[in-house]
Order: structure tokens, then sequence, then C-alpha cells
């Protein structure tokens, strides 16, 4: 039996693919969410002059949007799109993790693992002014 190991190329396309498709899915629903705005709002006067900020922690904004998707409603899925696209290159740096692991690289891991940290860190504790 041959020995099959993961290569450097493998992983890389692997990596591309995960770009690719992550990007082309959040503009698929970006996209759909844009539709859906459009039809459910096509006769309203748009008040450019009025702006709600919402400053409300990651995991919050993942459940009102989720819970705003399932009903229907246009600008969650745009948002869904949106957090879609911000996640893909997280997904990345967590396939680079495994990868690295799988080739033994323990170095690149634990760089790696530090940069996940970093995220985290931003991500939940951010200040937002």
């Amino acid at each position: 039996m041959q020995n099959e190991k993961i290569g450097d190329r493998d992983i890389q396309l692997v990596i591309g693919n995960l770009l690719r498709y992550g990007v082309w899915t959040a503009l698929g629903v970006a996209a759909l969410g844009g539709l859906i705005y459009l039809f459910n709002h096509e006769q309203e006067i748009v008040h450019y002059s009025i702006f709600v900020e919402k400053d409300v922690n990651i995991l919050t904004l993942t459940k009102e949007t989720l819970g705003g998707v399932i009903r229907g409603r246009g600008d969650d899925v745009i948002l869904l799109g949106i957090l879609l696209l911000f996640l893909t290159p997280i997904l990345r740096i967590v396939f680079s993790l495994v990868a690295f692991f799988l080739e033994k690289d323990y170095l690149y891991v634990a760089i790696t693992l530090l940069v996940i940290a970093i995220i985290c860190f931003s991500v939940f504790f951010g200040f937002a002014h």
C-alpha cells in the first residue's frame, strides 16, 4: 500500500477553494437578501438623514441576524452574507492551523494559534469607540 501524505499543493488547493467558494457563497447570500429587501420595501421612501447605529457585540449581532433570517428579513439576510464574508478568511486560518498540525510544523501551529487568539480577543473584547 502506498503512503499517501498531504502535500503543500493539496493544502493550497483546498485553501484556494475555501476562499473562492466562501466569497461566492457570501455574495450569493447578500444578493438574495438584497432581492428580498427590494421586494419587501419597493414603495418605501428612504430618509437618508436618519441613521440608526447598532452597537452590540458579535454574539448578540449573530443571534439577532439569524432570527431575522428565519423571519425572512432582507436586511438580516444581507448582514448574514457580510458575516459569511468576514468568516471566510477566519476559516482559512483555522484550516491552516489543522494543516500545520498534520504536517507537524509546530512553530507555525503556535504562530497560527497566536493569530487566532488575537482575532478572538479583538472580536469579543474590542472597544467600539
